[in-house]
């Protein structure tokens, strides 16, 4: 059952459409970026494309040009392998010169196919190593708290990263001392590597889980940008709440290229010429 959520007004008309227009870009901009590595994660960026533009556009508080703002808001990427898909936005936001992914996996280039935050402005964690970044984001959330800053630290998850044991040992913790500013986002494309979550090993009833663990648990469409950002905007600016909280996010992986939607296959590829073609037209008629 899908969590009620304030609606998002008819003034928000302009902001919902710049985040659909964003998770396009962000969309093309994988295509783009995967056609100069000749490899990479298509499926796994689009399904979560909206969740990106939604929190870097509606959610979270940013400073255009200033990745060391102290009061910014922080972003783990749990999935790093879909950290094409996230590049771009940081890009747009002036965190780094855009002409640097004109180079993406090259050598000596900062830009790969998971995110270091040692060469990368903006980039939080250096992720992809999975089961981490929930760990990671309760400590750098803490340690906001601890020094008086307003910043929520956002954690995204992919489904399959949930089977890591450090994951729940992370939730309990979280829970345990009421980190209220973390937000953990569960990107549930019910896909990875290796098949059907639930198939490898279930993960359900998962909302049931995260409120078992201490959490406030959410569910939403993940490709409807205004639920997302209501959801969002209930969790952020909700003054009485004390707990942690996760959104699961229902995705398609793959969304947008009709054969890679659901296909697990698709976890990691590349696309020839006249395939990059079709991909980037399907991708811009089902905007």
């Amino acid at each position: 059952m899908l969590t009620p959520t304030p609606p998002v007004t008819d003034h928000d008309d302009e902001l919902v459409d710049l985040i659909s227009e964003r998770a396009l870009f962000a969309r093309l901009e994988t295509v783009r970026l995967i056609s100069i590595a000749k490899t990479g994660h298509y499926a796994s960026g689009f399904s979560c494309a909206e969740i990106l533009a939604t929190l870097y556009y509606g959610v979270m508080r940013l400073r255009k040009g200033e990745p060391d703002w102290p009061d910014r808001d922080r972003f783990l990427f749990g999935k790093g392998h879909a950290a094409a898909t996230l590049y771009p936005l940081l890009a747009d936001w002036g965190f780094f010169d855009p002409a640097e992914l004109d180079e993406y996996t090259r050598l000596g280039n900062a830009f790969g196919d998971h995110p270091d935050m040692t060469r990368i402005p903006g980039i939080d964690f250096s992720s992809g190593s999975l089961g981490h970044a929930l760990s990671t984001g309760t400590g750098i959330a803490l340690g906001t708290r601890l020094q008086g800053r307003p910043s929520h630290v956002f954690v995204l998850l992919g489904d399959g990263e949930l089977h890591e044991g450090q994951i729940w040992e992370a939730a309990l913790g979280a829970a345990h001392h009421d980190v209220a500013n973390l937000i953990a986002i569960v990107d549930r494309n019910d896909h990875s590597l290796d098949g059907r979550i639930d198939t490898v090993t279930n993960i359900e009833p998962l909302g049931d889980k995260w409120r078992a663990f201490g959490w406030d648990a959410h569910e939403v469409d993940g490709h409807d940008v205004r639920a997302l950002l209501a959801t969002f905007r209930a969790i952020v600016e909700d003054p009485e709440r004390t707990r942690p909280a996760v959104i699961i996010a229902n995705t398609v992986k793959g969304k947008g290229i009709s054969y890679m939607e659901s296909e697990f296959g698709w976890h990691l590829g590349w696309l020839a010429e006249q395939d990059e073609i079709n991909a980037i037209e399907e991708l811009r008629n089902n905007r």
